[in-house]
């Protein structure tokens, strides 16, 4: 038991968790045995907790990326991504930030042309309508295309031309009617 609990309890589960991300960081080797370990239990215990898993999951993955093993990372992430498109449509805030996790990882691995496709297509125009044109994921999305079509020796100046007219859109300013002033 670990501090006196049976495996099966979520107090245990929650603490594997926080130590696995607190170790994440620093010391990526230990957490990726901890993340692991947390991922076990979960699909031992509680497979049926669709939200949990994904994030449990996406912190192996996470890990995984860290440590430079990006083809493992990407394998985690398109499952991820995968199941969310199933559980919430492609439109949900879930699935464009799993979109966004895999399509960092297609970066890593130089994958320009799958990267460019996914964030084009589906990601940047689901975050738009869902999230809006100024949101941070849309934002990000719109900053991982831009990376994206800059890395790919592929790449052309119509292309980039494309990105900039269409990644920059106007928006509207909120401003109050009248103004205040203070004397």
């Amino acid at each position: 038991t670990y501090l006196g609990r049976p495996e099966s309890d979520t107090v245990r589960a929650v603490a594997m968790a926080v130590l696995g991300a607190t170790l994440r960081m620093s010391q990526p080797e230990e957490a990726l045995s901890v993340l692991e370990a947390h991922l076990a239990l979960y699909r031992r215990y509680w497979s049926h907790d669709e939200e949990n898993m994904r994030v449990a999951q996406g912190s192996v993955a996470s890990c995984l990326a860290r440590l430079g093993r990006h083809d493992e990372a990407l394998s985690l992430n398109r499952k991820i991504h995968a199941r969310s498109v199933t559980i919430y449509g492609a439109s949900h805030e879930q699935v464009i930030l799993s979109g966004v996790n895999m399509v960092n990882t297609l970066g890593h691995l130089g994958l320009f042309d799958e990267m460019i496709s996914l964030t084009r297509d589906q990601l940047l125009p689901a975050a738009r309508r869902t999230l809006g044109n100024d949101d941070n994921i849309t934002l990000g999305a719109k900053q991982n295309l831009a990376e994206a079509l800059r890395f790919n020796p592929k790449c052309t100046r119509g292309d980039l031309r494309l990105n900039q007219r269409d990644a920059w859109t106007p928006t509207r300013l909120l401003v109050p009617t009248q103004a205040t002033t203070c004397s």
